[in-house]
């Protein structure tokens, strides 16, 4: 998707419904900020507010994705377009955040034996012993958090038993036996359970 076309098609839209940014960004309970991220290409609209930005400038979320007003003729290939970009914008991310998410909890692993290094081999108080080592461990526990919501939120889990590719809830993903990227979890299309890997593609 070409983020600078459909920028320049918001603001070429607003203007034909003559709406100020600030107009648009009130409709939509955002800043006006946002909306001049859209025009300028910096960013995309939300997901989540997709729907109701194109209701008020008059076009379909085909025609925003496209940047630009689609006719029938070609709406059927540029809808089957735009859904592989933002698949393929999906895939990308979620494998940015897998890389983020390693990254994280070797900081955090560092972060924590570095503190009960410090605690044990240098001089100091034992109540200032204690406080730097149940530091340690908050932090790594926050850090192990964003590790979990990851885990779970990134691509999909593929059953072993039927292939259902899916995302699981946090709980489970939480509780769950695991070795590396792969848990031990009951499918919610078949109720089996088994080893269930983590696969970036639907």
């Amino acid at each position: 998707m070409d983020q600078i076309k459909i920028g320049k098609f918001i603001a070429q839209k607003r203007k034909e419904h003559k709406m100020t940014q600030v107009q648009l960004a009130d409709k939509l309970g955002i800043t006006d900020r946002a909306v001049s991220k859209w025009e300028t290409g910096k960013s995309l609209p939300d997901a989540s507010i997709m729907l109701e930005l194109c209701e008020f400038l008059g076009i379909t979320v085909n025609d925003l994705l496209n940047g630009e007003e689609v006719t029938m003729k070609n709406y059927n290939e540029t809808l089957e377009k735009n859904l592989l970009d933002i698949i393929r914008q999906k895939e990308e991310t979620d494998k940015r955040l897998l890389m983020l998410e390693i990254v994280i909890g070797v900081i955090a692993m560092i972060f924590l034996f570095t503190l009960i290094g410090i605690a044990a081999f240098i001089e100091m108080q034992d109540w200032l012993r204690y406080a730097l080592i149940i530091f340690g461990f908050i932090v790594f526990i926050i850090a192990m958090n964003f590790f979990l919501k990851i885990e779970q939120v990134a691509g999909y889990y593929k059953c072993a038993k039927c292939g259902h590719k899916y995302i699981p809830t946090y709980g489970s993903v939480f509780l769950a036996t695991h070795m590396g990227r792969t848990r031990y979890m009951r499918c919610p299309e078949c109720g089996k359970r088994s080893w269930q890997k983590k696969v970036i593609s639907r």
